[in-house]
């Protein structure tokens, strides 16, 4: 997983490389830019139902920091680390990268297409048929009223008579 989250030092109006971080408020149109210093994290998830996470890189980003480029380098480091220590063998699960709706995704596979590829899982295969599945077929609602059927045979169709006055 990464992530770029940014600690917040309001008090320090004469710290180098500091940037001015966004932050959410809880109301409508409540956000803020708080001065501080934005933080690249790279976290391995643990498998299954838990909450725990290791940190494996941190990287301050600077003013003149492009975040994707960045955050490209640092993913590339991290797992040229991880293959070096022996964490990534031939036969392990694939490396699986998270990240938020804030990265620049396309820019990022591009930057870092020499170490990592797409791959469609199985659940993706096409199955030979395209598009939403009929919303109904004969057994949902039977046809009524055409002639051949036997619902028009014993059906009295009803034609629109006089209105009223």
């Amino acid at each position: 997983m990464v992530d770029v989250s940014p600690w917040l030092r309001s008090a320090a109006a004469c710290s180098s490389d500091r940037l001015f971080c966004h932050v959410y408020g809880r109301a409508r149109s409540a956000a803020q830019f708080i001065p501080g210093w934005p933080y690249s994290f790279v976290a391995a998830l643990e498998p299954g139902r838990t909450s725990w996470t290791a940190m494996l890189d941190v990287v301050r980003l600077g003013p003149a920091g492009d975040a994707t480029a960045v955050t490209a380098t640092q993913l590339h480091d991290v797992m040229e680390r991880l293959i070096a220590c022996g964490q990534q063998q031939p036969g392990d699960p694939n490396i699986l990268i998270v990240c938020d709706a804030g990265y620049d995704v396309t820019r990022l596979a591009w930057a870092l297409r020499d170490i990592c590829r797409s791959r469609w899982p199985d659940a993706f295969a096409p199955t030979g048929s395209y598009g939403y599945p009929p919303r109904r077929t004969s057994t949902t609602r039977p046809v009524v009223a055409h002639p051949g059927t036997a619902a028009s045979s014993t059906s009295k169709i009803l034609t629109p008579g006089p209105s009223r006055p």
